[in-house]
């Protein structure tokens, strides 16, 4: 296993963090999973309060009994997001859930869960709120770091690193969210400048999703993922956690492992000592930046196409449609149409709105026909 310092904390941190968030229904095998980890070298754990209602931590503490001296605990207060029903004592019940679901006495790196800048600039800084409890409990000692969580844009992801009150940051980043093609009108997506922020501001960088929530395991057969594979990388998600890590600003890559034989697979992707020569590297990006170019002339994703009289989701038809035009994810990309229900592009009635509202001067009612074709079988 490769370490890392997180930030500028002085902790080495294992390249492979356990995501917590999807654990295995069987929870002694849930236990077990997270055991061979430790065992392997691994040395962080993230979970949060959210996770099954605490059910995630209590399984994580099970893990960690009487080997809390060989990890770092990650985990997350998620009260901001009750919004109809936050208020200080709320963000003080979910802490000390978090304390006693965990089963310890401190918390390593505690984030703020999901953050927005809305939430930052309001609820979280309110006076007797979130960020003083977190400042006296880093007093206290029974929290480390102060740190957070976030999908908002990478704009404001960075402003609020620069408000100098944290530690780390954990963010999505992954093949095919990275820069600004696919999905880049998605919060979280394009986050390569936040996390470049973070690196010189001295933060720690935990990234979420670097086999993209899944995507990319189901990536085998795709011609487009085949060509990235080089000598060294065994297998597609071996690829993406190893482009991940292949970025300076990067302390861990979070993985959410629900087997013993991914486990051991990804502590593997995780233990060379160089993630990608830089030849590789450079062949990957290449690759991501000619798809990221070839998605952009079907659609950016900008949604002046918005809204449709018939309810179309017209970005989100062709941000599938790329899934399968670009990145042959055909299957991802049919579970993602089929979501679209009523709002798919049989909706349609080409009354051509859509094509006047258009910077790109896409022809969306024919690609409307070539998405629903393509992805409704």
């Amino acid at each position: 296993m490769q370490y890392r310092e997180y930030g500028n904390t002085g902790k080495m941190v294992s390249a492979l963090g356990f995501g917590a968030m999807r654990l295995p229904d069987d929870d002694d095998y849930a236990v077990e999973c997270m055991r061979r980890y430790l065992d392997l070298g691994g040395n962080l754990i993230d979970s949060a309060y959210g996770y099954g209602g605490g059910h995630s931590e209590e399984l994580v503490g099970q893990a960690i009994k009487g080997r809390r001296d060989e990890v770092y605990i990650s985990t997350k207060n998620s009260a901001m997001k009750k919004r109809g029903d936050y208020n200080a004592d709320l963000w003080k019940q979910y802490m000390e859930k978090n304390f006693r679901a965990l089963g310890v006495d401190r918390i390593d790196f505690y984030h703020a869960h999901d953050m927005t800048w809305e939430e930052f600039t309001g609820p979280f800084q309110e006076p007797g709120g979130a960020l003083e409890m977190c400042q006296q409990a880093l007093d206290e000692g029974i929290i480390d770091h102060l740190c957070f969580s976030s999908h908002d844009t990478p704009e404001n992801i960075i402003k609020m690193i620069d408000s100098d009150l944290f530690d780390g940051i954990l963010v999505q980043y992954n093949i095919l969210d990275s820069r600004s093609g696919t999905g880049a009108h998605q919060a979280g997506a394009g986050n390569e400048p936040a996390i470049a922020h973070a690196r010189e501001k001295g933060l720690g960088v935990l990234i979420m999703g670097p086999v993209a929530g899944g995507r990319l395991a189901m990536a085998a057969e795709s011609e487009q993922f085949k060509a990235m594979l080089t000598e060294s990388t065994a297998s597609v998600p071996d690829l993406a956690i190893r482009y991940v890590l292949a970025n300076p600003g990067v302390s861990a890559a979070l993985s959410g492992m629900n087997t013993i034989q991914m486990v051991e697979e990804n502590c593997a992707s995780a233990s060379h000592e160089e993630p990608l020569s830089e030849a590789e590297y450079r062949q990957i990006r290449e690759i991501v930046q000619r798809n990221e170019k070839l998605a952009e002339l079907y659609c950016t994703g900008c949604g002046y196409c918005q809204p449709c009289p018939q309810g179309v989701a017209i970005p989100k038809i062709f941000e599938a449609m790329n899934y399968h035009r670009i990145w042959g994810l055909t299957e991802h990309a049919k579970e993602l149409y089929g979501r679209l229900g009523e709002a798919n592009a049989e909706a349609c009635v080409e009354c051509g709105e859509c094509e006047e509202k258009c910077p790109q001067d896409i022809s969306i009612i024919e690609q409307l026909k070539e998405s629903h074709a393509a992805l409704s079988e």
